[in-house]
């Protein structure tokens, strides 16, 4: 069974820092793109970055506070700094065949980590 695990949520104030983690098992994932998405209450699932070979993606609003990186083909991170309170949402670690921006083009999901920042 194909299993992806997210952790490091939690709360935490603006300003501050959170590290999230994902390790996948069941398969490898050296040819897929694995990345993070988030829903807010009340709103669409949204691309937050994605990792595939050594290309990189960020969705604008992240862009210089959040890096991900991948130490292996089954384990990514997002190392989010300067966190702001629209950054608040539950954190879906994701890998699909081809990555891109649309939740539907993955198959593979985590079961999501809380991130409340606080003003």
């Amino acid at each position: 069974q194909v299993q992806l695990v997210e952790s490091g949520g939690g709360l935490v104030q603006a300003g501050g820092s959170l590290r999230l983690s994902c390790a996948a098992s069941g398969r490898t994932f050296n040819d897929y793109a694995m990345g993070w998405f988030r829903q807010a209450p009340g709103k669409e699932r949204e691309f937050v970055a994605i990792v595939r070979y050594n290309n990189i993606y960020y969705t604008d609003s992240v862009k210089g506070r959040f890096t991900i990186s991948r130490a292996n083909a089954n384990t990514v991170s997002l190392q989010m700094n300067n966190v702001k309170p629209e950054d608040t949402a539950d954190y879906y670690c994701a890998a699909g065949p081809t990555g891109g921006l649309i939740p539907r083009l993955y198959n593979y999901w985590g079961q999501g980590t809380q991130v409340t920042v606080s003003s």
